[in-house]
Order: C-alpha cells, then sequence, then structure tokens
C-alpha cells in the first residue's frame, strides 16, 4: 500500500521533509542557546560589583569598549572643543536633552563628555558653558550609541549644534578632529549643579530585555515549524494511502481522475474551436454573401 512513497513525486516529498525537521531544530535550539547566554549574562552581571565603584583608569586602557570595561570610570585630561545638546533624552520620568562637549585630550583626539541633563527643550533653555583651560575628567565609560538604543533620534533634520545620536560616526562629519569610539557621563555634577548627572547605562546584552525574550520567542516558532512539517507529511501519506487502498477495492476506478482530465482538455478544446469556427467564417459563406 506504501509502494507510492518510492514514486518520484514522493522522493521529493521525503527529501524535504528530511533537510526541513533537522533545520528546524537547529534553529530552535541555536536560539534556545541565545536565550540561555542572555540570561546568564544577566546573572553574571548581577552578581559582579557595580563598575562604578571599581578604580579609574586612563581612558586608552579601557578601550575598546565592552561588557566588562563598559561603566568603568575612565580618566581623561584635555580641553573642552565644540559643544552639542542631544534632544528628546528622559531622566526620572522627565523629557530633556543631554549636554555634550567634546574634551579634546593631548593626542588631539576628542572625547564625547556627557557634562549631565536638563529638561526642557533643547535650545529654549540655558546651558551652562564648559570649564576652560585644561581638565581632568573622570567619567563612567560607554559604547557609542547605535539605532537601537534608547532615545537615539534617527530622523535627522535637527537644528544646528543639536546630535540625535552620540556615536563617532554621528560627530565625524560634524567636527574635523578624530572622535574617540566611545563617550562617558560624569557621575557628579559641576561646580554650580545646573546639570544633574546621567547614571550609565547596562551594556547592550546583558540583561533580560525584549530582545532576549525574542529569542524565546523563536525558539518556540522553530520547533512549532519542525512539527507542523512531520504533521503535513502523515497528513499527505495518510490522504495517499485511503486513494490506493479505495483503488484496490474498486470504490474508485484507477485512472479515473485522470480521464476525466482529458476530457475536461477535450472539451476546452472543442470550445475553442468552435468560437473560432464562428468568429472567422467559411470561405464559400463570404463568396455567397458577396455575390448577393
Amino acid at each position: 500500500m506504501y509502494r507510492f512513497l518510492l514514486t518520484p513525486r514522493w522522493w521529493g516529498i521525503n527529501l524535504f521533509v528530511v533537510l526541513a525537521i533537522p533545520f528546524c531544530v537547529f534553529m530552535g535550539t541555536w536560539q534556545l542557546g541565545r536565550f540561555e547566554d542572555r540570561v546568564q549574562s544577566h546573572e553574571q552581571a548581577e552578581k559582579a560589583p557595580d563598575p562604578s565603584t571599581r578604580a579609574a583608569k586612563p581612558l586608552d586602557e579601557l578601550l575598546p569598549v565592552d561588557k566588562v570595561t563598559s561603566g568603568r570610570p575612565a580618566v581623561a585630561t584635555g580641553t573642552y572643543a565644540d559643544q552639542f545638546l542631544v534632544p528628546g533624552r528622559e531622566l526620572d520620568e522627565r523629557r530633556g536633552f543631554y549636554v555634550l562637549s567634546l574634551l579634546r585630550t593631548e593626542g588631539g583626539k576628542a572625547l564625547p563628555v556627557v557634562r549631565g541633563w536638563l529638561p526642557g527643550t533643547a535650545g529654549s533653555v540655558p546651558v551652562p558653558a564648559a570649564p576652560q583651560g585644561e581638565v581632568t575628567v573622570t567619567g563612567d565609560l560607554q559604547a557609542s550609541e547605535n539605532i537601537h538604543s534608547d532615545g537615539v533620534d534617527t530622523r535627522g533634520g535637527l537644528p544646528a549644534g543639536q546630535l540625535g545620536m552620540i556615536s563617532a560616526a554621528s560627530l565625524v562629519n560634524l567636527v574635523d578632529y578624530d572622535v574617540y569610539d566611545a563617550w562617558v557621563t560624569l557621575p557628579e555634577a559641576e561646580a554650580g549643579g545646573a546639570l544633574k548627572p546621567v547614571p550609565a547605562a547596562a551594556p547592550q546584552g546583558s540583561g533580560l530585555d525584549l530582545k532576549a525574550f525574542q529569542n524565546l520567542g523563536y525558539t518556540g516558532e522553530w520547533f512549532v515549524f519542525a512539527g507542523f512539517v512531520l504533521f503535513m507529511w502523515f497528513r499527505l501519506v495518510r490522504r495517499e494511502a485511503e486513494a490506493v487502498r479505495d483503488v484496490a477495492l474498486g470504490l474508485v476506478p484507477e485512472g479515473e481522475e485522470a480521464q476525466e482530465g482529458e476530457k475536461a482538455d477535450a472539451g476546452v478544446a472543442e470550445a475553442e474551436g468552435a468560437e473560432g469556427a464562428t468568429a472567422v467564417p467559411a470561405p464559400e459563406t463570404t463568396k455567397a454573401a458577396q455575390g448577393s
């Protein structure tokens, strides 16, 4: 009854099933591994001491920024140069903007420094000027932002002097000197206290965020796909076996479906021939009509 499984058509179906099921299982296992890695990173981050409490080190010793160095206090010396406002940033459930100043170091490269946060709309609120002369800053190190970072404005069209994303890629077209692929946020307010310190954010991928649970959801989807492929294969086999059994019992004449298909094709051909005969009259009929 199941000899039809050896036909060329079923060889193709069987090959697809044999390849699809392991692929779905592999992808589901991979997504589950991604979720477990995020859970492990979250647990390690909770057990580890607060990076901001560790001893400060020179900036160059902590670069490039990774999950270990993110949040560590970094020390840099230089003079403040250009200043930008970063609008659309929230702090303590209030909307405002960051004040970002570029610190030109001795080597000429600039370090973006978030000196603090102010409530209100960027450009309409007075901003304290950066300290003059050579200064030494100690700030919590952060990786450059990207389009997935919280608060980033990728729409463009911001007024001059404003920045939607804190990154070297965004600043390279705004200043004529090199910029570090990192930034720091000052943990304490400057003299005067007008600016409110911005807390350092946890490195991306170190917590149980929405992306982590997306990995878990994708895991379930891939395993469901594998089960669906197997289910559809069993269903097709069952229907084919029932059709073979009905033919063997004489309930359905063998080849009846093919004969009906041939009859249908013949009927279509006859209909097309009849339409052609109606549309194009015979030569004798045309001549008779002209003579009359």
